[in-house]
């Protein structure tokens, strides 16, 4: 079943459908809590991704994961047609602030 990425901080912008996986892929592109311009804290379910980080990942294609055991240990992984689709829709109408319903 799919889910709805809407968009908190656009309210015109129509949801963003993703499937069911995308609850757990969004935390890759989540900026932390309180780590430059986003919010200290965000109610469950709902994520800020900057937009500088998002038209980045767009345009190299991939996103970097550190490894919780290791902060040195770091791959890259190159995000699907699904994923990039939604950066586009992220990037096209300036949403960062992200609600997953």
């Amino acid at each position: 079943m799919p889910v709805s990425v809407i968009a908190v901080d656009q309210g015109n912008v129509p949801a963003c459908s993703m499937p069911t996986r995308f609850r757990h892929d969004v935390t890759y592109f989540a900026t932390p809590p309180g780590v430059q311009d986003a919010p200290a804290k965000l109610p469950s379910g709902e994520y800020w991704i900057r937009g500088a980080d998002a038209a980045r990942i767009l345009d190299e294609g991939v996103i970097t994961i550190v490894s919780p055991l290791d902060s040195a240990s770091r791959t890259e992984i190159e995000i699907t047609e699904e994923q990039e689709r939604w950066l586009e829709w992220l990037v096209k109408h300036g949403v960062q602030h992200v609600r997953i319903a």
